[in-house]
């Protein structure tokens, strides 16, 4: 496993967990009643290979989590992102008090407030005001301090309409409006929070996240977020843990935790042949064939990592089916988040025999700024009208790497995680 080693350890430690475990039995577990438990009993007397089938399945099971070690400092905003079936609720689960490890410990220093699902912790007949008071109470919390909170619980969640309403008449995004108000108003200092967000909508998430971000930087708070939206764990987050098939595979930087979990942290090739698995969805496309861009090769480049100083040149090999006039390309260039950034046109136009042909493509990276990015190649036809009339494309087109660049221009580092993955031209002050 990789593991950061910058973070600042001077804080004190308020999460440890220490090889942790969960086992799960697999197949059915119980029938359900006395009635039913009997009636399956006799059967599997009725048929003894059937009962040496239900023993088998007992006994098997699997680990969701395989020896699972980390800590969290105080006022750390931790993402924790996987594949599903990682096993990033089960730990959630575990550090709530939910479900109990199989093996391992887990030492929590400090209250905590789990939003793993939408409405944790609600009971449906109550109304949205009487669940905030039993929230506060399961919290550890006096009615007096809950009294001198509720206003601004109240208030931040939006609802104030319905607060007297029974929430089992509240929508799913009422749910997580007053759920993350109680969890972010009452007196935790461990907030664990399991995609709960996606639901809610866009207004409510920004003021969520920039909520959390203050809490952070003010190191009132530490937060566990959980989510497949990388642009929120690279906003909100900068510490990342990968998980896969139980286990931690990643303990670092977010964007290098990104790169680990879209899988593209080695390959990154400087030549490329474009087949059927670079065109999933061109059967429109493919039924006329006009022209096929067959490979690409960078000159001059054992591998495609740059300065944003310097240009790519491209080798684009593309083979024409008929005669073409007025032929362009268009390259769309997507962050590691799978957000689309920018696009560059070609600047002129070009005429096609049939046959094959090179066309050498520049593209200047000048307002890129460090990271890396998903290129994708799209060929067309320009007949002067806004649209263009696409004859082929090619996704993801090619990978390059922007190394960062500080000269004495530039003195800022720059942290595209909150200022943008392009850096426009410098603004011209005058006085």
């Amino acid at each position: 496993m990789e593991q950061a080693t910058d973070f600042d350890n001077e804080r004190p430690e308020i999460i440890r967990v220490t090889g942790l475990k969960k086992r799960y039995r697999l197949g059915r577990i119980g029938a359900g009643t006395l009635q039913a438990t009997i009636k399956e009993w006799k059967e599997r007397r009725k048929d003894p290979e059937r009962a040496k089938d239900a023993r088998r399945k007992k006994n098997e099971s699997f680990y969701a989590l395989s020896g699972v070690d980390f800590t969290v400092h105080k006022g750390e905003t931790v993402g924790i992102i996987g594949k599903n079936g990682a096993g990033k609720s089960t730990l959630l689960k575990i550090l709530s008090r939910i479900t109990a490890p199989t093996e391992g410990v887990v030492d929590l220093y400090g209250r905590v407030t789990s939003m793993l699902e939408v409405g944790t912790g609600f009971h449906g007949d109550m109304t949205g005001r009487e669940n905030i008071y039993l929230n506060g109470a399961i919290l550890g919390m006096t009615k007096a301090e809950i009294d001198e909170k509720i206003d601004d619980i109240i208030r931040f969640s939006g609802i104030e309409e319905f607060i007297d309403t029974p929430i089992k008449r509240y929508s799913s995004g009422m749910y997580v409006k007053l759920g993350f108000s109680v969890a972010y108003h009452l007196d935790s200092e461990i907030i664990i929070m399991d995609e709960v967000l996606a639901v809610g909508d866009i207004q409510f998430q920004r003021k969520c996240l920039s909520c959390l971000a203050e809490a952070a930087r003010d190191g009132k708070r530490t937060v566990l977020y959980v989510s497949h939206n990388m642009s929120t764990v690279r906003q909100l987050c900068n510490r990342c843990i990968v998980m896969d098939k139980g286990k931690v595979i990643f303990d670092g930087d977010t964007d290098k935790a990104i790169e680990v979990y879209l899988g593209i942290s080695t390959e990154m090739p400087s030549q490329i042949t474009y087949g059927p698995e670079h065109r999933p969805d061109d059967r429109i496309i493919r039924a006329v064939k006009r022209i096929t861009i067959d490979s690409l090769l960078f000159a001059d480049r054992t591998e495609p990592v740059f300065r944003n100083t310097e240009e790519a040149v491209i080798k684009l090999t593309c083979t024409a089916e008929m005669e073409l006039k007025n032929v362009g390309f268009r390259f769309e260039v997507w962050a590691q988040d799978n957000s689309k950034i920018a696009t560059a046109l070609s600047s002129g136009f070009l005429d096609f025999s049939p046959g094959t042909e090179t066309v050498t493509i520049r593209m200047p990276l000048t307002h890129l700024e460090s990271g890396r990015y998903r290129v994708d190649i799209i060929a067309f036809l320009f007949d002067g009208s806004p649209n263009d009339f696409r004859i082929d494309s090619v996704y993801p087109g090619f990978w390059l790497q922007i190394e960062p660049t500080i000269d004495s221009d530039h003195y800022l580092k720059w942290d595209h995680r909150h200022w943008g993955a392009i850096r426009l031209d410098d603004l011209h002050l005058e006085k």
